[in-house]
């Protein structure tokens, strides 16, 4: 009779288990790159539109520096704060990316100023960084869940997710409403590439979603040296204190509701327009008194 043993079944566990490690070790990485001072080019073009009388917009081209901060490096959390450093010398609070490993909790954007939260299902997210975009006043933006792929020397994580109207956009157009966006987010030799495939589409109350056009889009970073965004790294280390805040009372109205609906204006000012007003000594309760205004 076969003797039975469990030796190539631990071996095979600890196999896996540390293979397991190492991609994730690859992913936090990856991410991690992404952190710096880089030169970006933002490059949007509209391609295919399914009516043939559409005339498609202009091409849009923008430059600056951009300092990328590593604010929280944990083991299953990783947040980096996009600054603009917009001719040289004036500093501009960009966007926010968090990433967080194997999370239930996302949330996506409906239409008119309206985000709900999204419960994925366990077995969807195994091994999965969820990248959640936050706006210049880390109100949400969009988000969504995918796996890191590193093969071939390549190191690249993909994702198709809806979001309102880009700024380059959201003040000059209303003939779409929704941008389903299609990001892959790329390691290269010079720094990383965020290159979009995007769909600009009508969304109407008891209506299928209607494409407008498409539209190819590359954000290329270029990395520098660290001291040409020292004013923007200056400026983070003088506010920093006053966004960590700003994000804990977000982090309660996320944890306080399903569904997250923004008023556009208030007392005719956008919602950054007041907490960049705010002295950067406020403290919660003045946070929490301003985004109460725009919560419906």
């Amino acid at each position: 009779m076969k003797r039975l043993t469990i030796l190539p079944l631990l071996i095979l566990t600890f196999s896996v288990i540390g293979n397991t490690q190492d991609k994730k070790e690859k992913d936090q990485k990856a991410i991690k790159d992404m952190c710096g001072c880089y030169e970006v080019k933002f490059k949007y073009a509209e391609t295919f539109s399914p009516d043939i009388a559409y005339e498609k917009a202009y091409d849009y081209r923008a430059s600056a520096l951009e300092w990328a901060e590593l604010v929280t490096d944990k083991d299953d959390k990783i947040i980096i704060q996009h600054i603009l450093l917009v001719h040289d010398t004036v500093v501009i609070k960009h966007w926010r990316q968090d990433w967080e490993f194997q999370t239930k909790n996302t949330f996506n954007y409906d239409a008119e100023n309206t985000w709900t939260i999204n419960r994925l299902p366990e077995e969807k997210i195994k091994g999965q960084w969820a990248q959640k975009v936050y706006q210049v006043d880390d109100s949400p933006r969009y988000s969504g869940s995918a796996t890191w792929v590193h093969v071939d020397g390549k190191h690249y994580w993909e994702n198709k997710a809806n979001a309102p109207l880009p700024r380059r956009e959201y003040s000059k157009r209303d003939d779409y409403n929704i941008l389903a966006r299609g990001n892959s987010v790329q390691l290269t030799e010079y720094g990383w590439l965020h290159e979009q495939d995007n769909d600009k589409v009508i969304r109407e109350g008891g209506h299928q979603d209607e494409l407008l056009v498409q539209e190819k889009g590359y954000n290329i970073y270029k990395k520098v040296a660290d001291d040409q965004c020292k004013i923007a790294k200056d400026w983070w280390q003088e506010n920093h204190k006053f966004w960590k805040k700003v994000r804990q009372e977000w982090k309660k109205v996320f944890a306080e509701n399903e569904t997250i609906k923004l008023k556009e204006k208030v007392d005719d000012k956008r919602l950054y327009q007041h907490l960049f007003a705010l002295d950067h000594k406020a403290g919660h309760k003045e946070i929490r008194v301003v985004l109460d205004k725009f919560l419906n």
